[in-house]
């Protein structure tokens, strides 16, 4: 076979094909990340939060040590210096984010999660403009304002009054802590070590195991974790196979690949189709029902966010052009 009958063959592979085409990855990447929230509704019953949580990082790090080894001899001294912070992301970033996401899928629906999701983008804007001092243009401003406004809305079921009376479904109020979990996670990535995206992921997907697995030991014991793995059942097994490889693995380097093709600013765009996704299959998988105050939020939503983004790469573009 000749070096062209080769590189033609190789230009044929599906894999490769698909390696090729950002959008697609990139809308799978929303797709896999959205099925997160239909897997925690899904293994109520089925598996234990904090099992499903150790049980998804666990096997997400041995899956990529074998592809990380290469990189850490060169990474080592990084990761040893920063870490607290690799401590923190996968503990806190990773662990505890989803932690509280699937504890809120116990009490509420997954279109109700998925949709409130969006406000990560929002909270994360607001954060680096409070300790950053990252200046905002009024677009974005009314843009916040219109997705936490959408976000609300689905957490009260169409009665924003309730807060008033913090009258808030539990299960909601704990994916909104979550919310807030992970936008810290992401403005805190500006002190991220500059190592290798497979060193980064092995490193906090064991802190997130270790975490996660220390917080069962200290609050049921040794014998009720053993006991806890015990019960898990088939599907509570599926789970943290789709969780482990999918949104953990599959999709990082998806988007990784993403962002190597058409940049950051364009593939981040694709982030805000989380909760569509969620919502989808939410409503395909488990039939759940969309009721109208999910439309109404969603518009807010889709709105806010919208405008945050046009006005954050206007001020991009402003900025590239000076």
């Amino acid at each position: 076979m000749t070096k062209q009958q080769s590189a033609e063959k190789r230009a044929k592979n599906p894999l490769i094909q698909l390696f090729n085409r950002p959008i697609l990855l990139l809308v799978l990447t929303a797709l896999f990340w959205g099925g997160n929230m239909v897997a925690g509704k899904m293994a109520v019953g089925e598996i234990a939060p904090t099992n499903l949580v150790a049980g998804r990082f666990l096997l997400g790090f041995l899956v990529i040590l074998p592809f990380a080894l290469p990189h850490f001899k060169t990474d080592w001294p990084a990761i040893r210096k920063n870490l607290l912070f690799l401590a923190f992301a996968g503990g806190v970033g990773f662990a505890g984010f989803n932690l509280f996401l699937y504890l809120g899928a116990q009490y509420t629906t997954a279109v109700n999660g998925a949709i409130e999701q969006a406000s990560i983008p929002m909270m994360v804007m607001l954060a680096n403009f409070a300790f950053y001092g990252e200046r905002t243009k009024l677009p974005q401003i009314v843009g916040v304002i219109a997705t936490i406004f959408g976000v609300l809305f689905v957490a009260t079921a169409g009665n924003p009054m309730r807060l008033l009376t913090l009258d808030i479904n539990v299960g909601d109020g704990l994916i909104l802590i979550a919310c807030v979990i992970y936008a810290a996670y992401s403005v805190l990535l500006r002190y991220r070590p500059k190592i290798h995206w497979m060193s980064f992921l092995a490193t906090t997907f064991l802190f997130a195991t270790l975490s996660t697995l220390l917080f069962e030991l200290l609050v049921g014991g040794l014998p009720t974790m053993i006991a806890s793995f015990a019960t898990v059942t088939t599907t509570g097994w599926l789970l943290v196979l789709y969780t482990g490889l999918f949104p953990s693995i599959i999709s990082q380097l998806f988007y990784a690949r993403g962002v190597e093709l058409i940049g950051a600013n364009r593939a981040s765009l694709f982030i805000n189709a989380l909760p569509l996704f969620g919502a989808i299959l939410s409503v395909l998988i488990l039939a759940e029902p969309l009721q109208s105050f999910h439309l109404i939020a969603a518009i807010f939503i889709v709105a806010g966010i919208t405008m945050a983004e046009y006005a954050a790469r206007s001020k991009e573009g402003v900025k590239d052009n000076a």
